[in-house]
Order: structure tokens, then C-alpha cells, then sequence
């Protein structure tokens, strides 16, 4: 409830709050409402139409404000601010300089932190973590055991899940999906209808797009891919053209020329036997033929 000690800052009247087991805690302001067994403590902030109920704590010099809800057994800690509409709810936690605001929802056992900013009608739930210098904005959804961290950015109505990782100065947007153990990072760009999945890797300056798909093992590196790049399994190896003018088999990766006249002597380093060589032969003529 609200004592009767006040405090004005920047033009606010603020009430000291003591929380249910009679403890003084943050500050509470407007029509706020803090409720249940819900904590504000330190120099915490409550105001405007903002709602902190069930088990939920808010520390630090967090700010709830506008119409926001922390609720459950959610945390709002240090510097982090919760505003607008968005909802912080579960086990959630929203920390350090982390923002989440306009419609968006954070929950299950999500974790926002850093400098991390979710907005628009974002989602972020399950065990995903938003983190470092991320956005995730619009309608994009990033749940599961995802994370999106350093400069990465999730817009539109992307979807990042499983156990996906999107970094670096990476960008997934539009309606792309990114999933399973997939990585984009670097300043790959994931967007349109692309979908990244399995173990794939997109990265450097690597564009896909469209209606892409890269699954699988395949590494997608360098220029723009508006068609799916090609990966043809082997009796031992995934072969993959997904960067211009050069083959990935196995843990070897060479340009087309390098292929062509020593795929003999790669193959027997890495103690394939003359009929795998052979075979292997043929599948990298295939793909020089109908690559890129």
C-alpha cells in the first residue's frame, strides 16, 4: 500500500510503497496498482495505468509504466523499463537496460536483457533469450530454447525457434523462419518466405530469400541465394554448392577448379575408397553442371 511518504520528481508526485510483509519498497504513482503477494523494491518505479500483481517483482530502477502487466512469478530488475501495453508474465525476466514495450508479451521463461529492445507485437517465450544490442520488433515470435543476441534484429513476422541462434549483425525479417539448430550471423540477411533449418549456417554477407530453403548441414556464405542452394547427400557426405563458384563435402571446402582436377587426392586424404571417390566424382560434376 501507499505511505504517506511522498517524493516529487520531474514534476511527479511519487508514494513510497510497502509491500505486504510490511517492508518499504520502490515507488508508486497515478493509478498504478501493485497487488497480491507482488513486490517493488529499491528504487523501482510503478505509475501511470501500470499493473504489478500474483508473485512478481520489480527492483532496481526498473520502470513499469503505461498500461503494462508484470504478473506471475515474473522479475523486472536494474535499469529495465516495461511500458505501453506489453506484458511481462511466467517466470520471465527483464533485465539490466532491457526494454520491452508497445503490444508485446514476454513470458514462460524467457530472458530479456542488456540492452535488448522487444516491441511492436513481438513475442518472446518458452526459453528464448534476447540479449546484447538485439531487436525483436513487429510481429516476429522468437521462442523455444532461441536465442538473438549482439546486433541482431527479428522483424515483420519472422519466426526464430528450437534451438536456433541469430547474431552478429544479423537481420531475419518478412515472414522468414529460422529454426532447429540453425546460425545466421554475421551480416547475413534471412528474409521474404526463406526458411533456414536443421544445422544449417548462413553467415558473412550472405543473402536468402524468397522462397529459399537451406536444411540440413549446408553453409550458406557471401552473395544473395533466391533459389534454395543445392545439397545432394552422398554415401558419406552432404555436398553443398551454397556459395558462388565452390563445393563444401565433408569438412572440405574448394572452388569448383580445385574439385575438378583434385578430387582424387582429397578424397584419399580423408580415406574414402575408390568407389566413394567415384561417386563423389559424379556428384561434383553434377553440381558444378547445374550450380552456381
Amino acid at each position: 500500500m501507499k505511505t504517506n511518504i511522498v517524493e516529487i520528481k520531474e514534476g511527479i508526485k511519487w508514494y513510497r510503497w510497502v509491500n505486504f510483509d510490511g517492508s518499504l519498497g520502490g515507488w508508486v504513482s497515478g493509478d498504478a496498482q501493485v497487488s497480491g503477494d507482488a513486490w517493488v523494491s529499491g528504487d523501482a518505479r510503478v505509475y501511470d495505468n501500470a499493473r504489478v500483481y500474483g508473485n512478481a517483482r520489480v527492483s532496481g530502477n526498473a520502470r513499469v509504466s503505461g498500461n503494462a502487466r508484470v504478473y506471475g512469478d515474473a522479475r523486472v530488475s536494474g535499469d529495465a523499463w516495461v511500458s505501453g501495453n506489453a506484458w511481462v508474465s511466467g517466470d520471465a525476466r527483464v533485465s539490466g537496460n532491457a526494454w520491452v514495450s508497445g503490444d508485446a508479451r514476454v513470458s514462460g521463461n524467457a530472458r530479456v536483457y542488456g540492452d535488448a529492445r522487444v516491441s511492436g507485437n513481438a513475442r518472446v517465450y518458452g526459453n528464448a533469450r534476447v540479449y546484447g544490442n538485439a531487436r525483436v520488433s513487429g510481429n516476429a515470435w522468437v521462442y523455444g530454447n532461441a536465442w538473438v543476441y549482439g546486433n541482431a534484429r527479428v522483424s515483420g513476422d519472422a519466426w526464430v525457434s528450437g534451438d536456433a541462434r541469430v547474431y552478429g549483425d544479423a537481420r531475419v525479417s518478412g515472414n522468414a523462419w529460422v529454426s532447429g539448430d540453425a546460425r545466421v550471423s554475421g551480416n547475413a540477411r534471412v528474409y521474404g518466405d526463406a526458411r533456414v533449418s536443421g544445422n544449417a549456417r548462413v553467415y558473412g554477407n550472405a543473402r536468402v530469400y524468397g522462397n529459399a530453403r537451406v536444411s540440413g548441414n549446408a553453409w550458406v556464405s557471401g552473395d544473395a541465394w533466391e533459389k534454395s542452394p543445392l545439397q545432394i547427400q552422398g554415401s558419406r557426405h552432404f555436398v553443398t554448392n551454397a556459395e558462388y563458384g565452390y563445393i563444401r563435402i565433408g569438412c572440405e571446402f574448394h572452388s569448383f577448379d580445385v574439385w575438378k582436377t583434385d578430387y582424387r587426392r582429397i578424397g584419399e586424404d580423408n580415406e574414402y575408397t575408390d568407389a566413394e571417390i567415384e561417386e563423389y566424382k559424379q556428384i561434383i560434376d553434377l553440381v558444378i553442371a547445374l550450380g552456381k
